[in-house]
């Protein structure tokens, strides 16, 4: 009975890993295309900091799933202790760091807040400054987001960016952009700086971007898929004679 159980324990893990492994193996071809592909979506990608520094992410995430799978997968199959233990430690590193980052997530909550950022953002935005970090990230974030402001628009009433630019309404990441053969271009520019509703984001880049990151708060839901796999691992670990 105990080594049909052990069996199945084996056979479950190495499908579990397989599937990681696959998943892995595509991150790592999409970051790889993306930063070799001839036909200018890298030049696409290079122009934004955000989906640039995305590339990279999904490059990290795709090796170290590959890694991932590929000891469960061999570790199992084989049923070697050290691909095994070196699994577990690998699993174990990444569920500290989801708790790491979970415990930081609930330490720093009042900086996460939609008043902190509209501070923040009528303090120091100053538009067109790119030499400013501040500032630029802002430009990136509302420009890959297609947002404005952190709540709306409104936010830019009463700020930093409104004295600087006295003439402008919102800034000019906040135009609304339609791509024509492969290029960006605004609708209209100038409606859109003068205030014209039309030609604006509306939507405030909180909501835009909490909207974008529901999809991954799945991912806490790999914290319990973590467990099993470690789980899994030392049972598997300590029944290999």
């Amino acid at each position: 009975m105990e080594g049909d159980c052990l069996s199945c324990i084996k056979y479950l893990m190495f499908v579990f890993n397989f599937l990681i492994f696959l998943g892995g193996s595509f991150l790592l071809g999409v970051g790889v295309w993306v930063l070799v592909d001839p036909t200018g979506f890298r030049e696409i990608v290079a122009a934004n900091p955000l989906l640039f520094t995305g590339v990279y992410i999904i490059l990290g995430m795709g090796g170290m799933l590959f890694l991932l799978g590929f000891l469960g997968c061999c570790g199992a199959i084989r049923e070697n202790k050290c691909l095994l233990l070196f699994f577990f430690m690998l699993i174990l590193l990444i569920f500290l760091a989801e708790l790491a980052a979970a415990i930081l997530a609930f330490i720093f909550r009042e900086h996460l807040t939609r008043e902190y950022f509209t501070k923040e953002l009528k303090r120091h935005y100053q538009g067109y400054n790119n030499t400013d970090v501040f500032t630029s990230t802002w430009n990136a974030i509302m420009t890959t987001f297609d947002c404005c402001g952190v709540n709306s628009p409104e936010d830019f009433k009463d700020s930093l960016f409104r004295l600087i630019n006295q003439n402008h309404m919102v800034p000019e990441a906040c135009c609304q952009r339609a791509s024509q053969t492969g290029e960006v271009a605004y609708i209209s520019q100038e409606q859109c700086l003068s205030g014209n509703m039309m030609f604006r984001n509306n939507k405030g880049c909180y909501s835009a971007v909490v909207d974008y990151f529901e999809l991954y708060i799945y991912v806490a839901g790999a914290l319990a898929i973590v467990l099993f796999a470690m789980v899994f691992a030392m049972c598997l670990f300590r029944g290999i004679q």
